[in-house]
Protein backbone atom coordinates (compact mmCIF):
# COMPACT_ATOMS: atom_id res chain seq x y z
CA UNK A 1 0.00 0.00 0.00
CA UNK A 2 2.79 2.60 0.55
CA UNK A 3 4.58 1.44 -2.24
CA UNK A 4 1.39 2.06 -4.29
CA UNK A 5 0.65 5.45 -2.80
CA UNK A 6 4.49 6.80 -3.49
CA UNK A 7 4.21 5.40 -7.01
CA UNK A 8 0.69 7.72 -7.44
CA UNK A 9 2.93 10.81 -5.43
CA UNK A 10 5.50 10.66 -7.93
CA UNK A 11 3.54 10.22 -11.36
CA UNK A 12 0.81 12.61 -10.16
CA UNK A 13 3.68 15.23 -8.83
CA UNK A 14 5.23 14.77 -12.12
CA UNK A 15 2.01 15.25 -14.13
CA UNK A 16 0.92 18.26 -11.81
CA UNK A 17 4.28 19.81 -13.04
CA UNK A 18 3.82 19.49 -16.78
CA UNK A 19 0.08 20.56 -16.42
CA UNK A 20 0.78 23.75 -14.51
CA UNK A 21 3.82 24.61 -16.80
CA UNK A 22 1.40 24.08 -19.98
CA UNK A 23 -1.83 25.84 -18.37
CA UNK A 24 0.24 29.14 -17.98
CA UNK A 25 2.06 28.45 -21.31
CA UNK A 26 -1.51 28.13 -22.73
CA UNK A 27 -2.70 31.22 -20.79
CA UNK A 28 0.40 33.22 -22.04
CA UNK A 29 -0.48 32.53 -25.56
CA UNK A 30 -4.10 34.21 -25.24
CA UNK A 31 -2.03 37.23 -23.64
CA UNK A 32 -0.07 37.39 -26.64
CA UNK A 33 -2.86 36.77 -28.91
CA UNK A 34 -4.99 39.48 -27.07
CA UNK A 35 -2.34 42.25 -27.54
CA UNK A 36 -2.36 41.63 -31.31
CA UNK A 37 -5.90 41.38 -31.21
CA UNK A 38 -6.95 44.50 -29.15
CA UNK A 39 -4.29 46.54 -31.29
CA UNK A 40 -5.96 45.48 -34.18
CA UNK A 41 -9.47 46.09 -33.11
CA UNK A 42 -8.31 49.81 -31.50
CA UNK A 43 -6.55 50.67 -35.37
CA UNK A 44 -10.17 49.88 -36.80
CA UNK A 45 -12.31 52.10 -34.40
CA UNK A 46 -9.44 55.04 -35.04
CA UNK A 47 -11.01 54.87 -38.37
CA UNK A 48 -14.64 53.78 -37.89
CA UNK A 49 -17.78 55.72 -38.02
CA UNK A 50 -18.48 55.58 -34.64
CA UNK A 51 -19.62 59.49 -34.57
CA UNK A 52 -21.77 58.93 -37.41
CA UNK A 53 -23.17 56.04 -35.91
CA UNK A 54 -23.35 57.82 -32.81
CA UNK A 55 -25.23 61.04 -34.08
CA UNK A 56 -27.37 58.77 -36.29
CA UNK A 57 -31.48 58.51 -36.21
CA UNK A 58 -31.18 55.25 -38.13
CA UNK A 59 -29.66 52.79 -35.60
CA UNK A 60 -31.25 49.31 -34.78
CA UNK A 61 -33.49 49.82 -32.27
CA UNK A 62 -33.20 47.56 -28.99
CA UNK A 63 -34.79 46.08 -26.23
CA UNK A 64 -33.17 46.41 -23.23
CA UNK A 65 -33.99 43.26 -20.47
CA UNK A 66 -33.72 43.52 -16.69
CA UNK A 67 -34.88 40.41 -15.14
CA UNK A 68 -35.09 41.15 -11.48
CA UNK A 69 -35.86 39.05 -8.30
CA UNK A 70 -35.35 40.98 -5.03
CA UNK A 71 -33.47 43.93 -6.17
CA UNK A 72 -34.61 46.51 -4.14
CA UNK A 73 -31.55 48.04 -3.16
CA UNK A 74 -30.41 48.32 -7.19
CA UNK A 75 -33.54 48.22 -9.61
CA UNK A 76 -34.96 52.03 -9.13
CA UNK A 77 -30.74 53.22 -9.62
CA UNK A 78 -30.85 50.39 -12.38
CA UNK A 79 -33.57 52.18 -14.48
CA UNK A 80 -32.81 55.45 -13.95
CA UNK A 81 -29.37 54.85 -15.46
CA UNK A 82 -30.49 53.23 -18.60
CA UNK A 83 -33.28 55.62 -19.42
CA UNK A 84 -29.87 57.84 -19.55
CA UNK A 85 -28.28 56.14 -22.36
CA UNK A 86 -27.32 57.94 -25.26
CA UNK A 87 -28.99 55.54 -28.30
CA UNK A 88 -32.08 56.71 -30.24
CA UNK A 89 -34.41 54.28 -30.11
CA UNK A 90 -34.72 51.55 -27.44
CA UNK A 91 -36.58 49.89 -25.08
CA UNK A 92 -36.06 49.14 -21.32
CA UNK A 93 -38.10 45.90 -20.24
CA UNK A 94 -37.71 45.34 -16.28
CA UNK A 95 -39.10 41.92 -15.49
CA UNK A 96 -39.91 41.30 -11.63
CA UNK A 97 -40.02 37.81 -11.50
CA UNK A 98 -42.11 36.86 -8.28
CA UNK A 99 -39.72 38.83 -6.06
CA UNK A 100 -40.77 39.11 -2.28
CA UNK A 101 -39.32 41.92 -1.10
CA UNK A 102 -40.10 45.68 -2.19
CA UNK A 103 -38.93 45.39 -6.01
CA UNK A 104 -42.67 45.70 -7.31
CA UNK A 105 -43.63 48.49 -5.10
CA UNK A 106 -40.50 50.42 -5.40
CA UNK A 107 -40.72 50.40 -9.44
CA UNK A 108 -44.34 51.25 -9.75
CA UNK A 109 -44.16 54.42 -7.02
CA UNK A 110 -40.81 55.96 -8.20
CA UNK A 111 -41.74 55.73 -11.84
CA UNK A 112 -45.58 56.54 -10.93
CA UNK A 113 -46.63 53.13 -13.53
CA UNK A 114 -50.08 51.84 -13.66
CA UNK A 115 -51.43 48.85 -15.29
CA UNK A 116 -52.06 48.29 -18.65
CA UNK A 117 -53.52 46.08 -21.43
CA UNK A 118 -50.72 45.49 -24.25
CA UNK A 119 -50.50 42.64 -26.18
CA UNK A 120 -47.45 40.50 -27.26
CA UNK A 121 -47.13 37.18 -29.33
CA UNK A 122 -46.13 34.58 -26.67
CA UNK A 123 -43.16 32.88 -28.51
CA UNK A 124 -41.55 31.58 -25.59
CA UNK A 125 -42.89 29.55 -23.00
CA UNK A 126 -42.96 31.23 -19.44
CA UNK A 127 -44.82 31.35 -16.11
CA UNK A 128 -47.69 33.35 -16.05
CA UNK A 129 -47.43 37.15 -16.50
CA UNK A 130 -49.56 38.76 -13.67
CA UNK A 131 -49.67 42.46 -15.49
CA UNK A 132 -48.03 45.10 -18.09
CA UNK A 133 -47.09 48.43 -16.13
CA UNK A 134 -46.76 51.42 -18.05
CA UNK A 135 -46.15 55.02 -17.66
CA UNK A 136 -46.18 57.51 -20.58
CA UNK A 137 -44.04 59.95 -18.50
CA UNK A 138 -41.48 57.07 -19.48
CA UNK A 139 -42.40 56.05 -22.97
CA UNK A 140 -40.14 54.08 -23.04
CA UNK A 141 -39.81 52.00 -20.10
CA UNK A 142 -42.16 48.89 -19.12
CA UNK A 143 -42.55 46.64 -16.32
CA UNK A 144 -43.92 43.24 -16.52
CA UNK A 145 -44.94 41.80 -13.04
CA UNK A 146 -44.79 37.92 -13.49
CA UNK A 147 -44.73 34.65 -11.55
CA UNK A 148 -41.61 33.56 -10.36
CA UNK A 149 -39.95 31.11 -12.71
CA UNK A 150 -35.72 32.09 -12.75
CA UNK A 151 -33.68 34.57 -14.60
CA UNK A 152 -33.82 32.64 -17.76
CA UNK A 153 -38.19 31.93 -17.43
CA UNK A 154 -38.05 36.32 -16.85
CA UNK A 155 -35.10 36.60 -19.82
CA UNK A 156 -38.23 34.41 -21.90
CA UNK A 157 -40.88 36.50 -21.01
CA UNK A 158 -38.84 40.16 -21.75
CA UNK A 159 -38.29 38.32 -25.42
CA UNK A 160 -41.98 37.66 -25.65
CA UNK A 161 -43.07 41.65 -24.78
CA UNK A 162 -40.46 43.34 -26.10
CA UNK A 163 -41.07 45.24 -29.68
CA UNK A 164 -37.67 45.55 -31.41
CA UNK A 165 -35.24 42.99 -33.19
CA UNK A 166 -32.30 43.30 -30.89
CA UNK A 167 -32.78 42.99 -27.07
CA UNK A 168 -29.94 43.29 -24.68
CA UNK A 169 -29.81 41.53 -21.11
CA UNK A 170 -28.15 43.13 -18.28
CA UNK A 171 -28.57 42.28 -14.44
CA UNK A 172 -29.82 44.68 -12.34
CA UNK A 173 -26.95 45.37 -10.41
CA UNK A 174 -24.95 46.83 -13.19
CA UNK A 175 -24.81 49.75 -14.96
CA UNK A 176 -24.15 50.34 -19.05
CA UNK A 177 -22.09 53.29 -20.02
CA UNK A 178 -23.52 55.92 -21.99
CA UNK A 179 -22.57 54.83 -25.70
CA UNK A 180 -22.66 51.02 -24.53
CA UNK A 181 -25.74 50.38 -27.09
CA UNK A 182 -24.39 52.46 -29.95
CA UNK A 183 -21.38 49.65 -30.09
CA UNK A 184 -23.76 46.82 -29.87
CA UNK A 185 -25.62 48.47 -32.48
CA UNK A 186 -22.63 49.06 -34.87
CA UNK A 187 -21.31 45.74 -34.31
CA UNK A 188 -25.40 44.09 -35.80
CA UNK A 189 -25.78 46.85 -38.90
CA UNK A 190 -21.73 46.29 -39.80
CA UNK A 191 -22.05 42.12 -39.46
CA UNK A 192 -25.55 41.45 -40.29
CA UNK A 193 -24.22 37.60 -39.59
CA UNK A 194 -24.26 38.82 -36.01
CA UNK A 195 -26.70 36.52 -33.73
CA UNK A 196 -25.23 37.57 -30.45
CA UNK A 197 -22.54 40.53 -29.21
CA UNK A 198 -20.93 40.27 -25.99
CA UNK A 199 -19.14 43.59 -24.29
CA UNK A 200 -16.50 43.76 -21.55
CA UNK A 201 -17.97 43.52 -17.79
CA UNK A 202 -16.08 45.44 -15.21
CA UNK A 203 -16.28 45.64 -11.59
CA UNK A 204 -18.23 49.12 -10.18
CA UNK A 205 -17.37 48.74 -6.71
CA UNK A 206 -15.74 52.01 -5.77
CA UNK A 207 -16.42 54.07 -8.29
CA UNK A 208 -18.93 57.03 -8.30
CA UNK A 209 -22.24 57.05 -9.34
CA UNK A 210 -24.67 60.79 -9.76
CA UNK A 211 -28.17 60.96 -11.94
CA UNK A 212 -27.64 56.96 -12.34
CA UNK A 213 -24.35 57.97 -14.57
CA UNK A 214 -20.99 56.94 -14.16
CA UNK A 215 -19.19 60.12 -13.12
CA UNK A 216 -15.51 58.15 -11.72
CA UNK A 217 -13.98 55.44 -11.98
CA UNK A 218 -12.69 53.95 -8.38
CA UNK A 219 -11.72 51.20 -7.43
CA UNK A 220 -13.13 49.95 -3.65
CA UNK A 221 -11.82 49.39 -0.62
CA UNK A 222 -12.27 46.09 0.02
CA UNK A 223 -9.20 44.02 -1.06
CA UNK A 224 -11.52 40.91 -2.14
CA UNK A 225 -13.42 43.39 -4.90
CA UNK A 226 -9.79 44.68 -6.20
CA UNK A 227 -8.94 41.00 -6.49
CA UNK A 228 -12.00 40.70 -8.74
CA UNK A 229 -11.25 43.60 -10.74
CA UNK A 230 -7.24 42.05 -12.38
CA UNK A 231 -9.39 38.78 -12.38
CA UNK A 232 -11.89 40.55 -14.58
CA UNK A 233 -9.70 42.32 -16.46
CA UNK A 234 -7.33 39.43 -17.08
CA UNK A 235 -10.64 37.12 -18.26
CA UNK A 236 -12.25 39.53 -20.89
CA UNK A 237 -8.96 41.03 -22.23
CA UNK A 238 -7.53 37.52 -22.35
CA UNK A 239 -9.53 34.67 -21.96
CA UNK A 240 -12.78 35.89 -24.37
CA UNK A 241 -10.56 38.54 -26.98
CA UNK A 242 -8.83 35.15 -27.95
CA UNK A 243 -11.78 32.91 -28.02
CA UNK A 244 -13.00 35.62 -30.45
CA UNK A 245 -10.50 35.71 -32.48
CA UNK A 246 -10.98 31.38 -33.49
CA UNK A 247 -14.67 32.29 -33.50
CA UNK A 248 -15.16 30.25 -30.62
CA UNK A 249 -16.58 32.39 -27.78
CA UNK A 250 -18.25 29.69 -25.04
CA UNK A 251 -20.27 32.54 -22.86
CA UNK A 252 -21.44 36.01 -23.34
CA UNK A 253 -21.97 37.12 -19.87
CA UNK A 254 -25.16 37.44 -18.67
CA UNK A 255 -24.40 41.10 -17.20
CA UNK A 256 -24.35 42.39 -20.64
CA UNK A 257 -25.00 40.56 -23.83
CA UNK A 258 -27.43 41.62 -27.14
CA UNK A 259 -28.86 38.75 -29.31
CA UNK A 260 -30.72 39.27 -32.78
CA UNK A 261 -34.30 38.03 -31.23
CA UNK A 262 -35.58 35.90 -34.45
CA UNK A 263 -32.90 33.53 -34.00
CA UNK A 264 -33.15 33.10 -30.03
CA UNK A 265 -36.66 32.30 -30.58
CA UNK A 266 -36.03 30.10 -33.25
CA UNK A 267 -33.84 28.25 -30.69
CA UNK A 268 -36.51 27.81 -28.09
CA UNK A 269 -35.02 30.75 -26.26
CA UNK A 270 -33.23 30.26 -22.74
CA UNK A 271 -33.12 26.67 -20.74
CA UNK A 272 -34.92 27.17 -17.65
CA UNK A 273 -33.57 24.38 -15.57
CA UNK A 274 -29.89 25.53 -15.61
CA UNK A 275 -28.07 27.98 -13.14
CA UNK A 276 -25.69 28.76 -16.73
CA UNK A 277 -28.33 29.78 -18.69
CA UNK A 278 -25.67 32.78 -20.26
CA UNK A 279 -23.23 29.93 -20.74
CA UNK A 280 -26.05 27.31 -22.45
CA UNK A 281 -28.28 29.96 -24.89
CA UNK A 282 -24.70 30.34 -26.35
CA UNK A 283 -23.33 26.71 -26.90
CA UNK A 284 -27.18 25.96 -27.82
CA UNK A 285 -26.50 28.82 -30.23
CA UNK A 286 -23.47 27.59 -31.24
CA UNK A 287 -25.01 24.60 -32.03
CA UNK A 288 -27.56 25.51 -34.00
CA UNK A 289 -25.68 27.78 -36.33
CA UNK A 290 -23.14 24.49 -37.32
CA UNK A 291 -26.10 22.01 -37.64
CA UNK A 292 -28.19 24.69 -39.76
CA UNK A 293 -24.74 25.96 -41.65
CA UNK A 294 -26.77 29.50 -41.12
CA UNK A 295 -22.58 31.23 -40.93
CA UNK A 296 -24.14 33.48 -38.34
CA UNK A 297 -21.72 34.59 -35.80
CA UNK A 298 -21.30 34.87 -32.02
CA UNK A 299 -19.05 38.10 -31.37
CA UNK A 300 -16.93 40.22 -28.57
CA UNK A 301 -16.61 43.64 -28.31
CA UNK A 302 -14.04 44.86 -25.77
CA UNK A 303 -15.19 48.66 -25.04
CA UNK A 304 -19.18 48.61 -24.77
CA UNK A 305 -18.29 48.59 -21.17
CA UNK A 306 -21.09 47.06 -18.57
CA UNK A 307 -19.74 47.84 -14.98
CA UNK A 308 -21.27 45.41 -12.18
CA UNK A 309 -20.97 44.90 -8.44
CA UNK A 310 -18.73 42.17 -7.27
CA UNK A 311 -19.26 39.98 -4.13
CA UNK A 312 -17.09 41.97 -0.92
CA UNK A 313 -17.64 38.75 1.44
CA UNK A 314 -16.40 35.48 1.02
CA UNK A 315 -19.81 33.91 1.54
CA UNK A 316 -21.09 36.06 -1.38
CA UNK A 317 -17.59 35.23 -3.75
CA UNK A 318 -18.02 31.38 -2.90
CA UNK A 319 -22.15 31.59 -3.42
CA UNK A 320 -20.73 32.72 -7.08
CA UNK A 321 -17.89 30.93 -7.93
CA UNK A 322 -19.71 27.79 -6.82
CA UNK A 323 -22.57 28.47 -9.18
CA UNK A 324 -20.56 29.41 -12.32
CA UNK A 325 -18.60 26.14 -12.17
CA UNK A 326 -21.96 24.03 -11.65
CA UNK A 327 -23.36 26.30 -14.29
CA UNK A 328 -20.40 25.34 -17.03
CA UNK A 329 -20.52 21.70 -15.87
CA UNK A 330 -24.11 21.49 -16.57
CA UNK A 331 -23.92 22.73 -19.75
CA UNK A 332 -20.89 20.58 -21.16
CA UNK A 333 -23.14 17.74 -19.85
CA UNK A 334 -25.86 18.60 -21.18
CA UNK A 335 -24.14 19.44 -24.91
CA UNK A 336 -21.35 16.77 -24.18
CA UNK A 337 -21.63 15.57 -28.16
CA UNK A 338 -19.81 18.64 -29.46
CA UNK A 339 -16.77 17.88 -28.18
CA UNK A 340 -13.67 17.15 -30.37
CA UNK A 341 -16.70 16.93 -33.37
CA UNK A 342 -15.15 18.32 -35.65
CA UNK A 343 -18.33 19.21 -37.03
CA UNK A 344 -18.75 22.25 -34.57
CA UNK A 345 -14.81 22.67 -35.94
CA UNK A 346 -13.48 25.20 -33.36
CA UNK A 347 -16.09 25.11 -30.80
CA UNK A 348 -15.80 21.09 -30.98
CA UNK A 349 -12.12 21.05 -31.20
CA UNK A 350 -10.52 23.54 -29.59
CA UNK A 351 -13.44 25.65 -26.88
CA UNK A 352 -14.77 22.43 -25.71
CA UNK A 353 -11.76 20.75 -24.88
CA UNK A 354 -10.06 23.77 -23.29
CA UNK A 355 -13.21 24.03 -21.00
CA UNK A 356 -13.01 20.35 -20.39
CA UNK A 357 -9.01 20.17 -19.52
CA UNK A 358 -8.36 23.51 -18.43
CA UNK A 359 -12.15 24.85 -16.43
CA UNK A 360 -13.02 21.82 -15.35
CA UNK A 361 -9.86 19.89 -15.07
CA UNK A 362 -7.78 22.78 -13.34
CA UNK A 363 -9.45 23.46 -10.03
CA UNK A 364 -8.92 19.54 -9.36
CA UNK A 365 -5.20 19.27 -10.29
CA UNK A 366 -4.08 22.34 -8.62
CA UNK A 367 -6.21 21.60 -5.23
CA UNK A 368 -4.43 17.80 -5.16
CA UNK A 369 -1.01 19.27 -6.89
CA UNK A 370 -0.91 21.67 -3.12
CA UNK A 371 -0.87 18.00 -1.22
CA UNK A 372 0.99 15.39 -3.04
CA UNK A 373 4.09 17.74 -4.47
CA UNK A 374 4.65 18.22 -0.76
CA UNK A 375 4.15 14.97 -0.01
CA UNK A 376 6.85 13.82 -3.11
CA UNK A 377 9.43 15.75 -1.73
CA UNK A 378 9.27 14.79 2.04
CA UNK A 379 8.75 10.82 0.51
CA UNK A 380 12.43 12.06 -1.18
CA UNK A 381 10.97 12.10 -4.65
CA UNK A 382 11.71 15.52 -5.48
CA UNK A 383 14.42 17.06 -4.95
CA UNK A 384 14.21 20.49 -2.92
CA UNK A 385 15.97 22.34 -6.00
CA UNK A 386 12.87 21.10 -8.11
CA UNK A 387 11.11 21.86 -5.36
CA UNK A 388 11.78 25.77 -5.55
CA UNK A 389 12.49 25.93 -9.64
CA UNK A 390 8.66 24.64 -9.46
CA UNK A 391 7.04 27.40 -7.25
CA UNK A 392 9.22 29.89 -8.76
CA UNK A 393 8.40 29.43 -12.12
CA UNK A 394 4.73 28.56 -11.29
CA UNK A 395 3.77 31.80 -9.22
CA UNK A 396 6.36 34.16 -11.31
CA UNK A 397 3.93 33.22 -14.32
CA UNK A 398 0.64 33.96 -12.34
CA UNK A 399 1.81 37.41 -11.95
CA UNK A 400 2.71 37.56 -15.53
CA UNK A 401 -0.88 36.61 -16.54
CA UNK A 402 -2.30 39.20 -13.92
CA UNK A 403 0.02 42.01 -14.97
CA UNK A 404 -0.69 40.71 -18.53
CA UNK A 405 -4.62 41.39 -18.02
CA UNK A 406 -3.68 45.20 -16.29
CA UNK A 407 -1.39 46.05 -19.37
CA UNK A 408 -3.53 44.83 -22.16
CA UNK A 409 -6.20 47.29 -20.05
CA UNK A 410 -3.93 50.35 -20.06
CA UNK A 411 -2.38 49.88 -23.64
CA UNK A 412 -6.16 49.98 -24.95
CA UNK A 413 -8.70 51.53 -22.74
CA UNK A 414 -6.34 53.50 -19.93
CA UNK A 415 -9.18 53.44 -17.29
CA UNK A 416 -7.67 53.22 -14.51
CA UNK A 417 -5.13 56.20 -15.26
CA UNK A 418 -4.19 57.65 -11.62
CA UNK A 419 -0.40 56.68 -10.71
CA UNK A 420 -2.02 56.03 -7.04
CA UNK A 421 -4.72 53.29 -8.75
CA UNK A 422 -2.01 51.66 -10.97
CA UNK A 423 -0.01 51.15 -7.99
CA UNK A 424 -2.46 49.78 -5.83
CA UNK A 425 -3.87 46.87 -9.25
CA UNK A 426 0.01 46.35 -9.46
CA UNK A 427 0.47 45.02 -5.90
CA UNK A 428 -2.89 43.18 -6.09
CA UNK A 429 -1.93 41.85 -9.45
CA UNK A 430 1.30 40.47 -7.53
CA UNK A 431 -0.63 39.56 -4.38
CA UNK A 432 -3.19 37.90 -5.96
CA UNK A 433 -1.57 34.49 -6.33
CA UNK A 434 -0.75 34.18 -2.45
CA UNK A 435 -4.37 33.25 -1.32
CA UNK A 436 -7.03 34.65 -3.58
CA UNK A 437 -5.96 32.62 -6.36
CA UNK A 438 -6.16 29.29 -4.24
CA UNK A 439 -9.49 30.81 -2.32
CA UNK A 440 -10.91 30.66 -5.98
CA UNK A 441 -9.73 26.89 -6.97
CA UNK A 442 -11.25 25.34 -3.66
CA UNK A 443 -14.66 27.04 -4.59
CA UNK A 444 -14.75 25.94 -7.74
CA UNK A 445 -13.47 22.46 -6.85
CA UNK A 446 -17.03 23.19 -4.47
CA UNK A 447 -19.10 23.69 -7.47
CA UNK A 448 -17.33 20.34 -8.93
CA UNK A 449 -17.62 18.33 -6.39
CA UNK A 450 -21.53 19.35 -4.96
CA UNK A 451 -22.93 19.93 -8.95
CA UNK A 452 -26.10 17.80 -7.89
CA UNK A 453 -26.46 19.29 -4.80
CA UNK A 454 -26.25 23.14 -6.20
CA UNK A 455 -27.32 22.26 -9.86
CA UNK A 456 -30.61 24.66 -9.46
CA UNK A 457 -29.70 26.58 -6.70
CA UNK A 458 -29.33 29.87 -7.88
CA UNK A 459 -28.09 31.61 -4.76
CA UNK A 460 -28.96 35.53 -4.11
CA UNK A 461 -25.54 38.11 -3.46
CA UNK A 462 -25.89 40.97 -0.94
CA UNK A 463 -26.20 43.93 -3.28
CA UNK A 464 -25.09 47.48 -2.52
CA UNK A 465 -27.29 50.68 -3.34
CA UNK A 466 -27.02 52.75 -6.46
CA UNK A 467 -25.78 57.00 -5.67
CA UNK A 468 -28.54 58.34 -7.61
CA UNK A 469 -30.77 61.00 -8.58
CA UNK A 470 -34.09 61.31 -10.19
CA UNK A 471 -33.85 61.28 -13.68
Amino acid sequence: MIEFLKNFVLIFSVFCIFYTLALSLTYFMQILLSFRELKNYMRRMKYSDFKNYQNSNNMIPISVLVPAYNESEVIVGNIKSLLNLNYPEYEVIVINDGSTDDTKKLIIDSFHLTETRMSFKKSLQTQEIRGIYWNPEYPNLVFVDKVNGGKADALNAGINVSKYPIFASIDADSLLEANSLIRIGMTFIEDPKAAAVGGIVRILNGSKIENGILKEIGLSKKPLAIFQTIEYLRAFLSGRVSFNYFSALMIVSGAFGAFRKKTIIEIGGYKTNTIGEDMEIIVKLHKHIHDTKSGDKIKFIPDPVCWTQAPESIKDLRAQRRRWNVGMIDTLLSYKQMIFNPKYKKVGTYAFPYYLFVEFLGPIVEFLGYIVIPLAYLFGMLSIHYFIIFFIISNILGMILSLGGLILEERSFNNYSSIGQLIKLIIFAIVENFGFRQLITIFRLEGIVSFRKYRYDWAKLKRQQFNVQDV
